[in-house]
């Protein structure tokens, strides 16, 4: 392999060989990319922070001769552990560590898994992410509510889904109320009911507190869930909390979601919509967005409005948002009516 121009720049210099383990981890990533060249490490870089390209930066610059033996190791331990991240990604600790076991050894194992645990956030409750949900359904439902919340917060929001829609009806709107209001749990807390879901304790990295839940959790939970029991949920949180489920429904579809709506149900939202409203609604979103609304429209109309948007010039988004909002406003009121079909993940097709 031709050396790179960031290798030439990092083998000036001499001085006593290190061993591996004396280096640093940014000094270890700096190698790493001197290693595979600048055209990989600059396709790289464009997935770092601007903070993280200067360290690197500096720590490459500061670099002094590396032969090929340590290269090499630095090269497998990379591989190793990226191997672990993916196992770990794929099925928890656990499976990472009986799949390293067996392929390097159980001491090789556990000093990987130690140490990518020492620097990465161990997400509470991943032993039950490989559960059936219809079997975690069963485990959960006779807890108290605020422990289903924590749970669900947790889960994916395609597994919560489908446990959230299972629940009994009256603790469904509960549950997606304290997932909503939820804020951050303390390790303790997170410890005692994952020790009611599993007997031993699942290791925590770090005794930090985690955020889970919020606003935008239970959302993207009800966004997932069947229609029938969205709507349920929604009345029942406008009863109990009008404030909250304002707020969630604002966010449950947003205008650029518009495109996800058939050339039917375009039309008939274009009906109940201002055109000045319109203009300003199309000012801060992508060509994708403005081509479905532009299609759906005659040929005179589209002109219109796209003149309507040239001469309107700079608009606050403030207002833009809020145009954008009555037009979904007016998209959820001919959902419920009956009038339109919003698609939504897991529902069946319509059969014509």
């Amino acid at each position: 392999m031709a050396k790179s121009s960031l290798a030439a720049g990092a083998v000036v210099g001499g001085s006593k060989k290190k061993s591996v383990k004396e280096y640093t981890g940014r000094q270890k990533a700096a190698i790493f990319l001197v290693t595979i060249g600048s055209d990989i490490s600059s396709e790289i870089f464009k997935y770092l922070r601007e903070d993280e390209i200067e360290t690197l930066t500096f720590e490459i610059a500061r670099l002094e001769t590396i032969d090929a033996e340590q290269k090499d190791a630095i090269l497998q331990e990379f591989q190793e552990l990226m191997m672990a991240n993916q196992f770990i990604s794929t099925g928890g600790i656990d499976f990472a560590r009986e799949l390293l076991e067996r392929s390097l050894g159980s001491q090789k194992a556990i000093d990987i898994i130690n140490r990518l645990t020492s620097s990465l956030q161990v997400r509470p409750f991943d032993f039950i992410r490989r559960t059936d949900p219809a079997h975690l359904l069963n485990f959960i439902q006779q807890e108290h509510p605020q422990t289903i919340a924590l749970i669900l917060a947790y889960l994916e929001p395609n597994k919560a889904s489908i446990i959230l829609q299972n629940l009994p009806n009256e603790v469904q709107s509960d549950v997606a109320r304290r997932i909503a209001t939820m804020d951050r749990t303390s390790p303790e807390v997170l410890r005692e009911v994952e020790r009611v879901l599993e007997k031993k304790l699942s290791s925590l990295s770090s005794e930090d507190y985690t955020a889970a839940g919020g606003v935008e959790s239970i959302v993207e939970i009800l966004n997932l869930v069947d229609r029938a029991s969205e709507k349920q949920i929604i009345e029942a949180l406008e009863d109990e909390d009008p404030e909250l489920a304002e707020e969630i429904k604002k966010r449950m579809f947003v205008f650029e979601d518009i495109v996800m709506l058939d050339d039917r149900a375009i039309q008939k939202v274009m009906r109940e919509v201002d055109s000045q409203e319109l203009a300003k609604a199309l000012k801060s979103v992508d060509s994708e967005v403005q081509d479905k609304i532009f299609k759906n429209m005659s040929k005179r109309a589209a002109s219109m409005l796209k003149e309507d948007m040239e001469y309107m010039g700079p608009v606050r988004l403030k207002d833009v948002e809020e145009a954008q909002q009555k037009i979904v406003s007016i998209i959820r009121h001919l959902e419920d009516t009956g009038e339109i079909v919003v698609a939504r993940a897991g529902e069946d097709e319509l059969v014509v």
